[in-house]
């Protein structure tokens, strides 16, 4: 399924894979993260290297999107809620600049912890 959005050149469609992948790879820049985990196999605690399996993209009205990211986080002195919202803001800055489209929520979940 794409995410369309209309500009004075005409209809854009983006699929939701690219948007997943552009999320993927702002999330692995943050610090503190190990990976991401698929939403399907989270209760298991596995990683998984298909980088968009990690991110679900859900098309709201208005040329919008919603973001949810299922990560495991690295125990490094810093705060999950810190770690979150680094990752809240750059997924958000990374998918919006490369979309063109308004990301309203990004919704970090913290499947495990690794020490």
């Amino acid at each position: 399924m794409n995410l369309s959005t209309f500009n004075s050149f005409g209809k854009i469609s983006i699929s939701k894979r690219a948007i997943s992948k552009v999320a993927a790879v702002s999330v692995m820049e943050c610090v503190g993260i190990v990976g991401l985990v698929s939403q399907r196999s989270f209760f298991k605690g596995n990683a998984i290297t298909t980088a968009h399996k990690g991110v679900v993209v859900t098309n709201l009205e208005n040329d919008s999107m919603k973001i949810d990211v299922y990560v495991i986080m690295r125990h490094c002195g810093v705060s999950a809620s810190a770690v979150a919202e680094s990752i809240r803001q750059s997924v958000k800055y990374s998918v919006e600049r490369f979309a063109g489209m308004i990301v309203k929520d990004v919704t970090v979940h913290i499947v495990d912890v690794k020490i």
